[in-house]
């Protein structure tokens, strides 16, 4: 199950780096937001994970 989340918040920090990217392009500010916050959603799983990780060790 770790593997999943941890997958899951690699593909959320990709999609978010994109619509960011997409965003910046067009020129649509809520599509740049949107980018970011998914980043953030997937950079707080990653940090949760890795919490995680350290306490099995």
């Amino acid at each position: 199950m770790a593997g999943n989340q941890k997958s899951r918040a690699k593909t959320e920090q990709a999609k978010g780096k994109a619509k960011e990217a997409v965003g910046r392009a067009v020129g649509n500010e809520r599509m740049t937001a949107e980018g970011r916050a998914e980043q953030s959603k997937g950079d707080a799983r990653q940090a949760k994970e890795k919490g995680k990780d350290a306490f099995r060790h």
